[in-house]
């Protein structure tokens, strides 16, 4: 190949990647504007669901029951994608600092409280000694958390208890999440981090979902220079490990 075909290649290849950024760029501004939109559509509904805008006939109120679930289950798909498109970003890059992990979890553990509450499924933060700060992406590893957690809770029966655990070996901070709900059968196991991808029993325990959080979860693990596995006995529970670098 002469120098002036590599030069045109080049130049064509660099065209082509200006063109996949922009439309990235156009894909998620319209998706956060999307989201934006829905959130205040859930918090009308809620209103009027409240009454705060004045009694509402059970046919009305049958009516906005369904559409907010509607609603829901577009606002969990939108931020399914956006989260999708953040980590998929070739340009992607990770801001490390100093990150308590036992901190940090208790953080996401506070923001669950309420939905576990009302699942009837107890979380149990087992906290350990002391332990080194690690060196990674705070706000890219809340998403790993969230998403644990936020699994554990939903697959989870009333009356379950999650167990979330943290230790240190070979340089490295293990975070377990334990449930004893729903499991994962063998032959959806392999399928498990797939994108789109639900089990069947799944679909019938917690109807929304997309089948991204696991996806997107084990992306951002390995992004850090971790690993994730699993371990799963259907209707007795799954355990997740992640594995972090100190």
């Amino acid at each position: 190949m002469q120098e002036q075909d590599i030069q045109a290649l080049s130049e064509k290849c660099a065209k082509l990647e200006t063109q996949i950024a922009r439309q990235h760029d156009t894909v998620s501004i319209s998706t956060h504007q999307l989201r934006t939109s829905l959130s205040a559509f859930k918090w009308i509904f809620k209103m009027l669901l409240d009454g705060d805008t004045g009694p509402l006939t059970p046919e009305q109120q049958k009516l906005i029951e369904k559409s907010m679930q509607s609603n829901e289950r577009m606002i969990v798909l939108v931020s399914d994608m956006l989260n999708s498109l953040h980590v998929e970003d070739l340009s992607l890059t990770y801001k490390k600092e100093s990150v308590d992990l036992v901190a940090l979890i208790d953080e996401v553990l506070f923001d669950f409280s309420s939905e576990s509450f009302k699942r009837g499924v107890e979380l149990l933060f087992l906290k350990p000694s002391p332990l080194p700060l690690l060196h990674t992406d705070k706000d890219k590893l809340r998403i790993v958390i969230q998403n644990l957690v936020e699994n554990a809770i939903k697959y989870s029966n009333t009356g379950d208890k999650v167990f979330i655990t943290i230790t240190e070996e070979n340089h490295s901070l293990i975070l377990s999440v334990k449930d004893s709900g729903i499991g994962i059968s063998q032959e959806d196991q392999g399928k498990i981090f797939s994108k789109f991808f639900r089990a069947t029993n799944a679909q019938t325990k917690e109807q929304l979902g997309t089948g991204l959080g696991l996806s997107i979860t084990k992306t951002i693990v390995e992004g850090l220079g971790g690993s994730i596995s699993f371990k799963s006995t259907l209707s007795e529970g799954t355990t997740f490990v992640v594995t972090l670098p100190l």
